[in-house]
């Protein structure tokens, strides 16, 4: 299986296009993030009645845990694949420039649970965050943040820049190799659902346009309105999941904050510095000794399948 990273460059955000022609060209990709389940996807033709035996052609089989597969077909053609019994039909709407588009084909499941066991209190104790990866909120980023997890990118990744009332980021690799190789492949910004941040939510951090890579941020409890409302206003800043439970009651209140925001706003850590060959080596501990670190990352439904976590 094609690893989602080597089609990071073909993920555009989706652009409105006004009257398209019926025959306008469309590729899309179509990502099967079930835990354990193979999707048999279907292309519908409804040029032929439903008995006729055209009527529902096979399109492809998709892997679970990150598979794929890319359609070349045609703007308003209709597609159906089966989870659990149920067949679920979709259109993919109009594509970007490139005439593409990014489907998860999710059925009607709620999302996918992640869970990362992670240091507080300056890495006294051991708690956890439960994570609702939401695969319709913003597929891209959902579908880049999963591969990660599953890869092992977060384990003993710092949470480097903590911000009460604000948020928290983290999401710089431990090894040197694997941070300098991801940071290299960008993912391109997902179209807004209209989904608005609140405590708790999930998103990619970046730096223009179709700059995310692998660093995240969650939203603060405390935060002020004024700085919901500006959260989204970039382009990149697009939700994807969300803490479950009781953010106030969440680890995410027990995380190292006393460094605050990165320099000029705080005294936290140079994001620049921690890429350099010796960031995790003697940049952090030696400078900032009390941060606290996600000890791993794991998709739930996934322990016991396939390799040992």
């Amino acid at each position: 299986m094609i690893s989602l990273r080597s089609l990071a460059v073909a993920l555009f955000t989706v652009v409105a296009s006004g009257l398209v022609a019926a025959d306008t060209p469309l590729s899309v990709i179509f990502v099967n993030q079930s835990p354990d389940k193979e999707i048999e996807l279907f292309w519908e033709n409804h040029n032929v009645d439903g008995e006729h035996p055209d009527r529902r052609r096979h399109e492809a089989t998709i892997a679970p845990r990150g598979g794929w597969h890319k359609s070349q077909t045609f703007l308003g053609h209709e597609f159906s694949y089966v989870i659990d019994g149920q067949r679920h039909y979709v259109t993919p709407p109009p594509g970007n420039v490139n005439d593409e588009q990014f489907i998860m084909v999710a059925g009607s499941t709620d999302g996918y649970r992640v869970r990362c066991e992670v240091s507080v209190n300056s890495q006294q104790y051991m708690d956890y965050l439960d994570i609702l990866v939401k695969p319709y909120w913003a597929p891209r980023a959902a579908s880049r943040f999963l591969e990660l997890v599953r890869n092992g990118y977060y384990d003993g990744v710092a949470f480097n820049r903590v911000v009460p009332n604000f948020l928290t980021q983290f999401g710089i690799a431990k090894d040197y190799v694997t941070r300098t190789r991801e940071r290299e492949l960008t993912l391109w910004d997902d179209f807004p659902k209209g989904v608005k941040f609140q405590p708790g939510i999930m998103s990619f951090a970046g730096s223009g346009h179709d700059s995310r890579t692998t660093e995240v941020f969650i939203v603060m409890p405390g935060i002020s309105q004024r700085k919901l409302d500006q959260l989204g206003e970039n382009t990149w800043e697009t939700p994807f999941a969300v803490i479950e439970g009781d953010v106030e009651k969440s680890a995410l209140k027990k995380i190292y904050s006393g460094y605050g925001d990165v320099p000029p706003w705080g005294k936290g850590p140079e994001s620049s510095r921690i890429y350099d060959v010796d960031g995790y080596t003697r940049y952090l501990p030696k400078n900032f000794p009390k941060l606290d670190y996600i000890d791993r990352c794991y998709v739930v439904d996934e322990v016991g399948i396939g390799e040992e976590l």
